[in-house]
């Protein structure tokens, strides 16, 4: 596990799974750094301690797919389109390119489940992120390395899936790299499965040895 404080809509379900509600989020990237220096770097929101999901966690901008957002992957991309202006007051172009990143379902012991589409998308040239002061509190750019790093010292909290998309970013050297690889990379849904037992659990991923059948 994460070790990171639960909210109380991530309590244990111990009757039958919740559906997962659609969700998306908008992975933005950047370059930064100077001149040659053009190390990939990627957005990440603090939410409220507040919130009754993951509070005080450091996640991609994103929310539940509304029924104003459209239906099938033209509703995620929209979806994850709006809640990057609503929580990061960040704009992208009507022709701008989302690129399919990741798929991720909470696993079906949580109390709140989400099947979350995440888009990899290039941040717009000085376009400094606003939190809303609501759902979020603070907005960071942070090169892969340094957010991970950052976790294990217990400086900032990461979600599992969070932790897993940023270690997959580290291969690339620039954002240009990372959404080359992701464009016509097939992209399956992946369910955490929560193993162990309640004073010991452990997550699982589809391929581990002892991922459940």
């Amino acid at each position: 596990m994460d070790g990171r404080r639960r909210g109380p809509a991530e309590a244990p379900n111990l009757g039958e799974p919740a559906v997962p509600r659609p969700a998306a989020s908008v992975v933005l990237l950047r370059r930064g750094g100077k001149h040659k220096q053009r190390a990939l770097e990627v957005l990440l929101l603090k939410r409220t301690e507040e919130a009754k999901f993951m509070p005080g966690v450091w996640v991609f901008p994103g929310g539940s797919v509304d029924e104003t957002d459209g239906t099938g992957e033209d509703g995620y991309r929209a979806c994850a389109v709006r809640e990057l202006e609503e929580e990061a007051g960040i704009a992208l172009q009507d022709d701008q390119e989302l690129v399919l990143f990741s798929r991720w379902i909470t696993p079906e012991v949580v109390s709140r489940r989400f099947d979350a589409w995440f888009f990899l998308a290039l941040a717009p040239a000085h376009a400094p992120p606003k939190p809303d002061g609501i759902e979020t509190v603070d907005a960071n750019w942070f090169e892969p390395e340094r957010a991970l790093a950052a976790q294990s010292a217990g400086e900032l909290a990461l979600s599992f899936p969070t932790i897993h998309q940023l270690k997959s970013l580290l291969p690339f050297a620039s954002s240009d790299d990372a959404l080359a690889a992701h464009r016509e990379a097939a992209v399956e849904p992946i369910l955490p499965k929560v193993i162990g037992t309640p004073e010991d659990p452990r997550v699982v991923l589809p391929g581990d040895p002892d991922y459940p059948a």
